[in-house]
């Protein structure tokens, strides 16, 4: 789907969604980004549709590289569509529509004639529910992605350890590499997602809530692999856990619907937001008192 999406699949908006002054301050504005960090991941004037309904009005974001940022808010605000906007997975959708742009290494991923299974592949993605292909082993899970993207390695093994590392299983399942991936615990499971993620070596990874089914233990070893994978790759977290949000995100983005399309209250270091938010409605979420 290009940006300029064809009439007859969205209402036609006559005019931007309107969005108060204090809700522009996005990371390319406020803090600054030097050249080199604007050639990562930018959405410009995004708008979201599924079929009639507007469920993203005029959201504008940069992510920084080699950060992690956080998309905050209620159910039903957009974040997950915001994410899947980001690698073109939106348009799986049957009736969904997109306008304006989302900018990766200073190009329009949706610009006639860009590839999206290039672009899927540079912009890797794990869902909330992990999902290790049932009647692939382990090994074979790492891997899968390199068949389906017709991509060739020359040491599939040193591969797949070196994934596995990167995603904090390796010392865990070395010894059963054979194994089916159904066999692992839940949080096992979604660093083993993770690890097929990195085979492709994405410049950037989106994280749909990957710990909301994981029990504490498995939570912080999958936030300590963010953590670390951040040090070389742009990873953008949707969660729902406050907590969470403060241990492992440098930048949070809040959404909010307020009863109408899904719009960005604010983005700012994770710190502002949730110490000095610029709006009363960030500081009421974060303290817990709706959402």
């Amino acid at each position: 789907m290009d940006s300029q999406v064809n009439e007859t699949t969205r209402p036609h908006i006559t005019a931007k969604v309107e969005i108060p002054e204090q809700r522009s301050k996005l990371h390319t504005e406020d803090l600054q980004v030097d050249a080199a960090s604007k050639s990562g991941l930018e959405a410009r004037s995004v708008h979201a549709w599924f079929d009639k309904h507007h469920a993203l009005a005029d959201i504008s974001l940069h992510f920084p590289k080699n950060t992690v940022t956080g998309l905050i808010g209620p159910s039903g605000c957009g974040k997950s569509t915001f994410l899947r906007l980001l690698n073109r997975m939106h348009e799986f959708i049957p009736r969904a529509a997109m306008a304006g742009e989302v900018l990766f290494a200073g190009n329009d991923i949706y610009a006639p004639g860009v590839n999206p299974i290039d672009i899927r592949r540079r912009i890797g993605m794990v869902f909330q529910k992990p999902n290790p292909f049932p009647a692939m082993n382990i090994g074979e899970n790492v891997v899968a992605g390199l068949k389906l993207s017709r991509v060739k390695t020359s040491n599939k093994d040193a591969l797949i350890e070196d994934c596995l590392t990167r995603a904090g299983l390796w010392k865990e399942v070395k010894d059963r590499l054979g194994s089916a991936g159904g066999s692992l615990s839940g949080g096992q499971q979604q660093r083993l997602c993770i690890a097929r993620a990195l085979a492709l070596n994405p410049e950037v990874l989106l994280l749909d809530e990957p710990c909301s089914a994981l029990d504490p233990g498995s939570t912080l070893r999958v936030e300590e692999t963010i953590v670390q994978l951040s040090a070389t790759m742009t990873i953008v977290i949707v969660t729902h856990n406050m907590q969470q949000a403060a241990r492992v995100s440098d930048y949070c983005a809040f959404f909010l619907s307020d009863g109408g399309p899904g719009h960005l209250v604010e983005a700012d270091l994770t710190t502002n937001i949730f110490s000095n938010p610029s709006d009363s409605r960030t500081a009421d979420y974060v303290q817990g008192r709706f959402g």
